[in-house]
């Protein structure tokens, strides 16, 4: 959820071949017990739009400042293109970025957007009838001011992306000011067909009730809450937000739902995560988490499901929650398809949480405050 300021595109659309793509669609491959529960999908709040139970992050897809070890070439391109395909393969067919994902401020970066768009394409032109739920973010950034601000970025995402509508588009983070012009526009882009539903991220309780509001005088639901939640980062549950999602009818979706990597159980005290997540995820942190880990583990030996299965079948196992892991390589997406088809039982989430609340959480998006 990095603060980056994307480039391209920003002031009028672009002229390149557009293709529409709609809600999504499971494909074959997998167990039938598992594709019959992808398939079932899960409306987003009380919006018309559905989408798999578990969808995939493209923060990582073309970003040099926080992942990808600083640098963006060939080899991280195929890799992500190769978890597209698996995702896509897997039956997940639900992807969520933002214009700021792979800033172009940033030296050597591409595009989120741009490269979720390339794929999209490269997959229509060999199965015409696959179909893709595309999520993307407006960036409340300060000289941004009203409602059509709201448009103007919205078709800038769409030529980054090679659509002519969108499926989901949500507010980032809240503006210092004019969240109101923000709302406004998030209805106007509804009204005119340029999306299905829209949502928010990083809103906090007040904030949250006040947007249900506005936007439902309008008869046009609030469908989703973007927020930080995962097993050891369960502010949602903390400060409200869960509550009121699940009391007006809005659909958390989860980003960083295994702590980016964290509860993984690949990082060690003396192995920690290289880069910036090497000053979150300390030695220090992943010594407290090892008990947590431990028993993770062992709960996904009874299942035989790996730590990250477990970690986001929890998430899943708390209702009205999207988990949206981040998918680098082909492995990584084939993986999080083996959190669905199963369930861990009361007793298990009840024991996970308690162990998780014994360690210190890290910090979080600190806009989520505002």
């Amino acid at each position: 959820m990095a603060l980056h300021i994307s480039s391209g595109c920003f002031a009028v659309m672009c002229h390149s071949r557009v293709i529409r793509i709609r809600s999504a669609a499971a494909a074959s491959e997998g167990s039938s017990t598992l594709n019959t529960v992808v398939d079932e999908k899960v409306y987003l709040g009380t919006s018309d739009l559905k989408v798999t139970r578990l969808g995939i992050g493209a923060w990582s897809w073309g970003d040099t400042t926080y992942w990808n070890n600083m640098e963006w070439n060939d080899r991280n391109e195929k890799a992500a293109r190769d978890a597209f395909n698996a995702s896509i393969d897997g039956g997940l067919t639900f992807f969520d970025t933002a214009e700021v994902y792979g800033s172009g401020l940033a030296f050597g970066a591409i595009n989120s957007e741009v490269l979720l768009g390339r794929y999209i394409k490269e997959r229509k032109e060999k199965d015409p009838d696959v179909e893709v739920a595309v999520a993307t973010k407006f960036a409340a950034l300060p000289w941004r001011f009203g409602r059509q601000s709201v448009l103007n970025a919205l078709k800038d995402s769409l030529c980054r992306l090679g659509l002519t509508s969108l499926d989901l588009y949500q507010l980032h983070w809240p503006g210092v000011w004019g969240n109101e012009g923000y709302i406004d526009g998030l209805g106007d882009a509804v009204e005119k067909g340029l999306v299905k539903a829209v949502g928010v991220s990083n809103y906090n309780e007040k904030r949250l009730r006040e947007a249900y509001e506005k936007l439902k005088k309008r008869g046009i639901p609030l469908a989703t809450n973007q927020v930080n939640y995962s097993l050891i980062y369960r502010a949602p549950e903390e400060n409200g937000v869960k509550s009121v999602c699940d009391e007006l009818g809005i659909t958390i979706i989860a980003y960083s739902p295994i702590a980016q990597g964290a509860l993984s159980g690949k990082y060690t005290p003396d192995k920690p995560p290289s880069g910036p997540r090497g000053r979150i995820y300390t030695p220090e942190f992943l010594t407290r988490l090892q008990p947590l880990l431990n028993k993770i583990t062992e709960i996904g030996e009874k299942y035989d499901k790996t730590p990250t299965q477990v970690s986001l079948n929890w998430l899943v196992a708390q209702g009205n929650v999207v988990p949206i892991p981040g998918a680098k390589t082909k492995e990584q997406a084939k993986e999080f398809l083996g959190a669905l088809g199963w369930r861990l039982t009361d007793e298990e989430v009840a024991e996970l949480r308690s162990l998780a609340s014994e360690i210190k959480p890290v910090i979080g998006f600190p806009v989520e405050n505002l």
